[in-house]
């Protein structure tokens, strides 16, 4: 009986829990940065921007500081039209 408890409490020292939960921390802060990273690079829709494919007065995407010529956008999805609008419109410097 006395061998079964220091086996026992040798699974369950301290030392043991402490590398345990410092292993598990350690993976979720890579797995939280993975994620966080993954999700950096996603660009929300044009739907959900509420992209058009004509201006709003002035504003236009090819005056907008996100846009890429010749049809592209930094921080929205697919194709856009230079004449196009949404909602993440910001003005170039």
């Amino acid at each position: 009986m006395k061998d079964e408890s220091r086996v026992l409490s040798s699974q369950l020292s301290r030392r043991s829990l402490l590398r345990n939960v410092g292993f598990a921390a350690g993976g979720v802060a890579i797995l939280g940065t993975t994620v966080t990273a993954n999700r950096a690079e996603a660009k929300p829709t044009q739907k959900l921007v509420g992209y058009q494919d004509t201006p709003k007065g002035e504003q236009r995407c090819d005056n907008c500081s996100q846009f890429q010529a010749p049809s592209s956008c930094k921080v929205v999805e697919g194709d856009v039209s230079p004449s196009g609008w949404c909602k993440v419109y910001a003005m170039a410097d």
